[in-house]
């Protein structure tokens, strides 16, 4: 079986990292190497996240520079891109090996599952399951893998402030279309709720309509709440 890397983005994660880097120790027991990519942490982050993975690399801030860290230093054949907030299933490192060598795909990602409360997660999980098997378009939330040769062939992610997940799978289509398991990750709900479920939708709706009609990344990251990096 190829070997599997996973690697995590993560800013200022101290309250969560632990026991979201210490829910893949059983991965990491069946020979997968666990990467966490930090963008300049403040808190204890990087700290608390050395005993628990096998590397931790630094990196300027935003998912997509700290991703293409992650994965220059990985040593594995296959690479898993994975938010912090997002669990996988217990047989992942399987699922996606046999998966790929069956199918011949050279990526995919898995469905996704809300973790929260409010009735609407279920609805949206789906929409979001639904729309990439359309599309071909995986978000970070699905916990997108590809194999190495084929991130490296692509370039890796584009340096974009957000999108930069629509922006690999459009490059990475260019090899063929994304292999959808059905197994679910678990990815947090915590922004839909804090913000509003209807006005994160709507939110979400608008950026990708303007991402896709060519507006600036760094303008929509802003609108997004992030802080674009200078």
């Amino acid at each position: 079986m190829a070997r599997l890397s996973v690697i995590v983005p993560v800013l200022n994660e101290a309250d969560g990292i632990a026991a979201s880097l210490a829910a893949l120790a059983p991965l990491r027991e069946r020979g997968a190497e666990l990467i966490v990519a930090d963008g300049g942490s403040q808190d204890d982050t990087v700290t608390l996240a050395r005993p628990l993975a096998d590397q931790v690399v630094v990196a300027p801030r935003g998912r997509a520079a700290q991703m293409n860290a992650g994965a220059a230093v990985a040593t594995g054949d296959m690479l898993l891109f994975l938010h912090v907030d997002t669990q996988l299933p217990p047989d992942a490192g399987t699922l996606i090996a046999q998966g790929l060598k069956q199918s011949g795909h050279a990526w995919g990602r898995f469905d996704v599952r809300i973790d929260g409360t409010h009735f609407l997660l279920p609805v949206i999980a789906a929409m979001m399951n639904t729309r990439s098997r359309l599309t071909g378009i995986a978000t970070g939330d699905q916990a997108v893998f590809v194999s190495r040769e084929a991130f490296q062939n692509v370039g890796g992610f584009p340096d974009l402030p957000l999108m930069e997940d629509i922006a690999l799978s459009k490059r990475l289509k260019r090899l063929g279309r994304p292999l959808c398991l059905r197994a679910r990750v678990t990815t947090s709900g915590r922004r839909w709720e804090r913000h509003g479920v209807a006005r994160t939708i709507m939110l979400m709706w608008r950026l990708r309509l303007a991402y896709w009609l060519g507006a600036d990344p760094a303008e929509l990251a802003k609108q997004y709440g992030y802080r674009p990096r200078t």
